[in-house]
């Protein structure tokens, strides 16, 4: 089960290292205590994980914006919920979201033990989808960002995965090869099918136990990467 030729291990950081849906509901707990104190948050929460999920999904495909997106996900979740609210309200939300998200830097069980772990053998990095800026910050807030040597973000590659592009660029940046390399993920789309797509090794993190293919080599705990790793 030990994959005994890997040198460079590239990780997700959203919902892999980083519980970007804890983060989320703490989040919007304490926006909406000021200025939306009627909105029920485990309501809205409820309905904004899928949506903010979909609306990534059409933003890495180039289907929508930034902008959009993140216009998107706050007015399709409050329309789920029956709750009115104008667009310049919903930017002021936007916008506060995006600025106090990272104060809140809760970690998946066993992140700095695994990267211990790893980091005395190998040279870890990241590859995200996340914005720039957003990334640094909660690389920085958590405590992460001493663990990896470099980091990839979609803004710097041009493209998003699964696009192979920036599974290259992520290999040229941290001068690792293909073969000796491998990708941790909580998407099987962007994370592993386009990580093997690149040529590229890859692990499912996979929290929620979905039923997934038995070929594909998947972890339900971080811990679990000492399986393999």
């Amino acid at each position: 089960m030990r994959i005994d030729n890997i040198k460079d291990v590239f990780f997700d950081l959203d919902h892999t290292l980083w519980d970007f849906d804890k983060n989320s509901k703490i989040t919007f707990e304490t926006i909406f205590a000021q200025s939306h104190p009627e909105v029920n948050i485990y309501s809205f929460i409820a309905h904004y994980i899928p949506i903010n999920q979909a609306c990534w999904k059409l933003y890495q495909y180039d289907k929508i914006t930034h902008q959009q997106l993140r216009y998107n996900r706050l007015k399709l979740s409050f329309d789920a919920i029956g709750y009115e609210i104008s667009d310049a309200e919903i930017d002021v939300i936007s916008n506060q979201y995006i600025d106090l998200l990272t104060e809140n830097n809760h970690l998946f069980e066993g992140t700095f033990e695994i990267l211990e772990y790893l980091n005395k053998k190998y040279k870890l990095h990241v590859i995200t989808n996340g914005f720039a800026h957003v990334q640094v910050k909660k690389l920085t807030n958590a405590n992460l960002n001493t663990y990896f040597s470099t980091v990839t973000n979609s803004e710097m590659a041009g493209v998003k995965k699964p696009n192979p592009i920036i599974f290259e660029y992520a290999l040229d940046l941290a001068k690792a090869k293909k073969e000796t390399s491998i990708m941790i993920g909580d998407s099987i789309e962007a994370d592993v099918l386009g990580a093997l797509e690149a040529g590229i090794d890859a692990i499912y993190f996979n929290e929620s136990k979905q039923l997934v293919d038995n070929n594909i080599k998947q972890i339900n705990h971080l811990l679990e990467l000492k399986n393999y790793l």
